[in-house]
Formats: C-alpha cells, sequence, structure tokens
C-alpha cells in the first residue's frame, strides 16, 4: 500500500513576529515529527497574505490530505476561515474543524448568540455602542473579537464601569472588533474534546491557577500569562489536573457542558472549551477553541496525556475525523 502523503498548512509568521504567531512553527515540528513516526510523507506550506493563490496550488501537490494549522493570515484572526473555505472549494481533504466551526467560534460575538441560543451559560455580552446598558459599579472585561490566544488582553481589560475616563475608552472601540462580558470572578478551567470511534470524548478537566493574586489584580490569562515566560502571570497561572479532588457535580457539569458544545458548533477533531464558575459553582463558558494549539507543552496535549493518550494516538483520532469532500 503505498504511503498517506499530507501537507501540513500553517500561518507563516512575519518580520518582528511576537511569541503567540511564532508558536505556530513549534506545533509544525511536532505534529510532522509524529505524522513520519505514523509511516506518513509530510511536506510543508506556510500560509500567507498570497493565501487564495497557495491554497490552490495545493492541488498541483497532490496530498491525500492537508494538517491545517492555520491560526490567522497576517496575525489577523479574522481572516482564518478564508483557509477551510478554500480547502472546500478546491475539494482537499483536511484536518480539524470545518469552515462553519472555525468561523462561528472564531467571532467570539457569534459564539455568545449561539450560547445563548442553546441556553448554554455564558457572560453577557456588549458591544462597545451598548455601553449605555453596563452597571455602573460592576466589573467587566473587554476583548478582541476575532483574536484568539490572549492577544489585545492585558491587566487593564478588566475594568469597573463608572463615568469619566472608562466611558471614554470604550467610545473609542469599534463594535466589528471588539465586545465587553461580564467578569467572571472565580475559577477557571480548561475541557479538551478528542474525536473517537464512538463519539468525542472528553479528557480530564484542567484548571488554571492564580497564586499570589492579591487585592485588585483580575484573576485572567491576559497575554503576559500566556507568552512572557518570565512575567508574574505566567510564573502564577501554572495547569492543575485536579482529579479526584475536584467536586463530582461541577466535573459533570464541565464535560457535559463541553460536549453539547461540540455538537452545537459541529466541531470535529480536536477542541477546547474554556469556562469559569461564579460564587455558586455555575458554569460559564467564556470561549469555544476550535483547533487549539497542538504544541508539545499545550493545555491540550497535556489533558491527552493526563487521560493516558500518547500523540500518536491523538493524531490518529484527527486523521480520522478528516472533512472529506
Amino acid at each position: 500500500m503505498d504511503k498517506k502523503r499530507c501537507c501540513i498548512i500553517y500561518n507563516q509568521p512575519g518580520k518582528g513576529a511576537l511569541a503567540d504567531e511564532l508558536d505556530v512553527l513549534e506545533q509544525v515540528e511536532f505534529v510532522e515529527q509524529h505524522l513520519i513516526e505514523l509511516g506518513i510523507d509530510v511536506i510543508r506550506n506556510g500560509i500567507t497574505s498570497s493565501f487564495m493563490k497557495e491554497v490552490e496550488e495545493l492541488k498541483n501537490e497532490k496530498p491525500d490530505f492537508v494538517f491545517n494549522l492555520v491560526e490567522s493570515i497576517d496575525n489577523k484572526g479574522e481572516l482564518n476561515y478564508f483557509v477551510p473555505a478554500l480547502l472546500n472549494l478546491h475539494r482537499i481533504p483536511y484536518s480539524g474543524n470545518p469552515l462553519e466551526a472555525i468561523f462561528t467560534t472564531t467571532s467570539k460575538i457569534l459564539t455568545y448568540k449561539i450560547l445563548v441560543a442553546s441556553g448554554i451559560d455564558n457572560p453577557q455580552s456588549f458591544l462597545p455602542s451598548q455601553q449605555h446598558l453596563l452597571i455602573p459599579g460592576k466589573k467587566y472585561i473587554v476583548k478582541p473579537i476575532w483574536e484568539d490566544g490572549s492577544l489585545g488582553i492585558t491587566g487593564d481589560s478588566v475594568f469597573l464601569y463608572n463615568t469619566g475616563d472608562i466611558r471614554d475608552r470604550l467610545l473609542a472601540l469599534d463594535d466589528t472588533h471588539w465586545f465587553i462580558q461580564n467578569y467572571i470572578d472565580g475559577r477557571e478551567f480548561n475541557i479538551s474534546v478528542l474525536a473517537g470511534k464512538n463519539g468525542p470524548q472528553t479528557m480530564p478537566p484542567a484548571e488554571i491557577l492564580f497564586n499570589n493574586f492579591t487585592g485588585d489584580k483580575p484573576k485572567i490569562v491576559d497575554f503576559k500569562a500566556k507568552w512572557e515566560m518570565e512575567a508574574f502571570e505566567y510564573v502564577n497561572t501554572p495547569r492543575d489536573f485536579p482529579g479526584d479532588a475536584l467536586d463530582p457535580v461541577l466535573k459533570e457539569k464541565l464535560l457535559s457542558i463541553a460536549l453539547r458544545c461540540w455538537d452545537i458548533f459541529g466541531l470535529k477533531g480536536y477542541a477546547r472549551v474554556d469556562l469559569r464558575t461564579d460564587e455558586n459553582n455555575i458554569p460559564y463558558v467564556i470561549e469555544i477553541n476550535a483547533n487549539p494549539c497542538i504544541a508539545p507543552e499545550s493545555g491540550f496535549v497535556a489533558a491527552t496525556k493526563q487521560a493516558g493518550l500518547d500523540f500518536h494516538e491523538v493524531l490518529t483520532r484527527i486523521i480520522a475525523d478528516l472533512n472529506n469532500l
């Protein structure tokens, strides 16, 4: 039997790229190494602003499938759905989540609307032009609509709504790229989900700890916490797998919500659902990550290891759930 041939596509980092963008190269190396070990021939193709031509030219490479690691184009997350759209157009099978899931989950506003319609708890969201609906004296967090990896999120993203400077700051933001959410001041969990023969399988819940966060310092995973290794925020937000120490009722809620999100958004291959709980242990979905980072030290890979799966098994399952066109 002839070897399968795979083309790994990824967002080619530009000059001066920051850690969040360079991270994709680590994913490429990791995936390529394990695909080769699985007996698959591998080629690479970095995607740039010339993405329409680059995806079309993939037809000449004649891969059996594409492993899609494109997270953005020119570091703009709102463009990432063009790649699966073009793969669909050229009928090239590809890994991970389909066009519709990539588009809806990348837009945090669309995600919010779908979650509300589905009856899943999530922080109430507002556009900057709706700031008149905010309650004075209440805490909120402002986030970019289209970006992931905590790009655009800092310690100043959490604010107490009042008059004056805060209102002026929000008025300067546009509705197409920013939104505001109720700030849930509680615990944060990540639930990784992997496709399997019998349907999606949830991995053990991971909790992000906020060590030494005192006073008014907001308990959030901002850009520093994800990417700046020397920063206080990075050092003091370790990942923990609470296992049996996690309340079984809460655990069941977290896993059940993650599986519901998988079905509602039509997720495939692999995904991660991020949630926060309030003082009453009610989980709120704060983000759905289609095609989350799968670098060696990523949260998704850590969760699969906690479940007793090696990366060969993870890749085999992702490939078995290809978008075949």
